[in-house]
């Protein structure tokens, strides 16, 4: 068993700034590589706290806005516009980073890209769901739209 030091929220493991064990492999070959994770020493144990208070900062101050920005995203679709071919197919997939973005333009909120979980990459224009981790203990289900952009 590896000890870690969590750097990103991770499902069904922990938040960032959390000291887990996890099996070697999975440490190593994904954890570690990926950024999630750095191993725990005691040196390490000092930057938990600078961990913890960076996520604090980006994180929504109580419970009562959480819901309010979870009842917004669930009120209506999101439209991205991206561009794809002749047949829907789109060049690249919808990032995280792409979803925050639109949500943001669309006067919903302000989320962070960590916080957004996408089930399949979407390759194709259509209507999608991803699912936004608003607070600790609210979770939103977030209607895509995607379309393709209009060629010039």
């Amino acid at each position: 068993m590896a000890k870690i030091i969590l750097t990103h929220e991770v499902s069904g493991l922990g938040a960032a700034g959390d000291i887990v064990e996890v099996k070697n492999g999975y440490a190593r070959n994904y954890l570690l590589p990926r950024g999630f994770a750095i191993v725990w020493t005691q040196g390490g144990e000092k930057q938990v706290e600078s961990i913890k208070a960076a996520r604090a900062a980006r994180a929504v101050a109580n419970l009562e806005e959480a819901q309010e920005l979870a009842a917004k995203l669930k009120s209506q679709p999101v439209k991205i516009t991206i561009k794809a071919g002749s047949n829907g197919r789109l060049f690249g997939t919808v990032k995280t980073t792409d979803i925050a973005a639109a949500v943001e333009a669309a006067g919903l909120g302000k989320i962070d890209k960590r916080n957004i979980e996408v089930n399949d990459h979407i390759k194709s224009t259509g209507n999608y769901t991803a699912t936004v981790r608003v607070h600790e203990d609210v979770v939103a289900n977030l209607r895509l739209q995607v379309v393709a952009a209009a060629k010039k």
